[in-house]
């Protein structure tokens, strides 16, 4: 039988406190059958992204021991930091990888929601593939206001409203998005000034939703431990909008402002054919394709031997 693979990355609300953090990933990893491929936290953005894969099985119950971790640990009513957030566990994403489908990651979100709720008492949202109502697919449109305003609120806007547990948040914890998705990218870009408001000018003119590229989500935040702003972005199609495309744009709106472009960094994992795509399109090379790169063709050849050697089924005649 072929491998069955799911990635889960889930983003917690606590990228401060190592101890915090430990805690959370070995919940994770502890589970049988987990392989932890990475772990980073941002002080400023004070949120950790944590990356793991592994069986759907193995996958469901580390995302909801991550959670309670989480649940256990970190209070938002004592929570401040550059990113927005709404839970403690503030989302956690299925990601298909191999032998399994988008409708497989859909009914493994909506159980670990059941889960969430039932074990943990924390209120799910259920959004992008697997969501229930189409005003709560898209994560920016949940999160706004952060948990306090939807505390204030989710007893009384129906948009507010649960789609997994009862109508309120849970103290401390707030309320966790799950959801299905395909691979994106997530890509910050830093900019030499420490004017926050010309990387949010400059997120509002790459983002969808403001007029800009089209699979492209952007915010823009000042990271005062290092002297720079951000522009914080999910490439949620990177095959319809690469990533030298968005980088381009945002190195163009910024010298709009007399800024430069200092760095960039990617968050969690990047599909190999995101940074493909790139080296093709800067070096200009001309007939391109993954083939060329000498790891890959090497994998293929490897697998076309072993193809060959195997026996043929005997016939049944």
């Amino acid at each position: 039988m072929a491998n069955r693979i799911v990635e889960c990355i889930p983003n917690f609300s606590e990228g401060r406190r190592t101890e915090v953090v430990d805690a959370i990933v070995s919940a994770i990893s502890s589970v049988p059958g987990i392989f932890l491929l990475r772990r980073e936290s941002d002080v400023d953005h004070n949120r950790s992204v944590v990356t793991f894969a592994g069986s759907p099985e193995a996958v469901l119950d580390a995302a909801v021991a991550g959670v309670a971790r989480a649940v256990d640990l970190v209070d938002l009513n004592a929570h401040s930091g550059q990113h927005p957030r709404m839970g403690a566990a503030d989302v956690v994403p299925f990601v298909p990888i191999e032998g399994v489908t988008m409708a497989d990651c859909v009914a493994l979100a909506r159980e670990a929601a059941g889960r969430i709720w039932s074990e943990l008492g924390v209120p799910v949202y259920l959004y992008e593939e697997a969501a229930v109502v189409p005003e709560h697919r898209n994560l920016a449109d949940l999160r706004r206001g952060q948990f306090e305003r939807i505390r204030d609120t989710v007893a009384t806007d129906p948009l507010r409203a649960p789609d997994v547990g009862d109508r309120l948040v849970h103290p401390t914890a707030g309320i966790t998005a799950v959801g299905a998705r395909k691979a994106l990218v997530a890509y910050n870009i830093q900019l030499g000034t420490g004017d926050a408001a010309i990387a949010r000018r400059i997120a509002r003119a790459v983002r969808y939703s403001s007029g800009g590229l089209r699979y492209v989500k952007a915010l823009g935040f000042e990271l005062k431990s290092k002297g720079v702003v951000q522009v914080s972005m999910n490439l949620v199609d990177y095959e319809r909008t690469p990533i030298h495309v968005v980088f381009e744009m945002v190195r163009r709106e910024a010298e709009r402002y007399g800024v430069s472009v200092v760095g960039s960094e990617l968050i969690g994992l990047v599909p190999q054919e995101a940074l493909l795509q790139s080296a093709a399109w800067y070096l200009r090379i001309h007939d391109f394709d993954s083939q060329r790169v000498l790891e890959n063709r090497l994998l293929s050849a490897m697998a076309e031997e072993i193809d060959e050697d195997e026996p043929e089924e005997p016939d049944d005649s």
